[in-house]
């Protein structure tokens, strides 16, 4: 299968020095590309900015902030069978960038925010008969709910859920892996690599053979 993967934080900025970004480290998307590319599969990966080597055997394309990942992931979807978005996307962006750095000044600062698109969303509008979408969902309460919704409501296949502090920024991971079919299924406590060889089986493999 030709698998695309996208892994780690967005960075939105703010001006030459700042950004708005979070703490994904990007380690689980990058055990997902592994895993597929060591299933065999054809491997691109689109990341955020990581501090992690760069997988041998994967095409790598680099995007720093959400718009950039969303050109990048627009311009390959249609070639691919399978799409894994596990990249911490920043939902807002600051409507105003400063070419110059901001500078201190007395009293409060008050920065304006608007959303960024929703990839995962529009890759679920685009998908054509055959194509596999599958998202994560990290949450910090409410886990299983929120990971229904957003698997019905973005049109997604599966939906691999985990706890924000279970996945940000630790080598193991434990993630529930919902089906648009019913299936719920715990993987881990386990390490991310083996997490992500199990969800790439799942997900990569006919559905008799599951």
């Amino acid at each position: 299968m030709k698998i695309l993967v996208t892994a780690g934080p967005t960075r939105e900025r703010l001006d030459p020095v700042r950004f708005i970004s979070n703490r994904s480290s990007g380690k689980m998307g990058y055990a997902i590309a592994c895993a597929a590319r060591d299933a065999g599969h054809e491997v691109t990966l689109v990341s955020g900015p990581v501090s992690l080597p760069a997988p041998e055997g994967v095409s790598l394309v680099r995007a720093e902030s959400a718009a950039d990942m969303a050109r990048a992931v627009f311009d390959a979807f249609p070639r691919q069978d399978l799409v894994i978005m596990a990249a911490a996307v920043a939902d807002y962006r600051p409507v105003e960038i400063s070419e110059k750095k901001i500078k201190k000044q007395p009293g409060d600062f008050v920065l304006r925010l608007e959303r960024t698109m929703d990839i995962l969303a529009e890759l679920g509008k685009r998908k054509c008969p055959g194509q596999i979408l599958a998202g994560f969902a990290a949450e910090s309460e409410n886990l299983l709910e929120n990971a229904r919704k957003k698997l019905a409501e973005k049109n997604l296949d599966w939906i691999a859920a985990n706890t924000v502090s279970d996945g940000f920024g630790t080598d193991t991971n434990t993630v529930t892996l919902l089906g648009r079919n019913g299936e719920a299924l715990v993987i881990g406590p386990d390490s991310k690599a083996r997490v992500a060889a199990k969800i790439v089986e799942i997900i990569a493999s006919p559905p008799a053979t599951r």
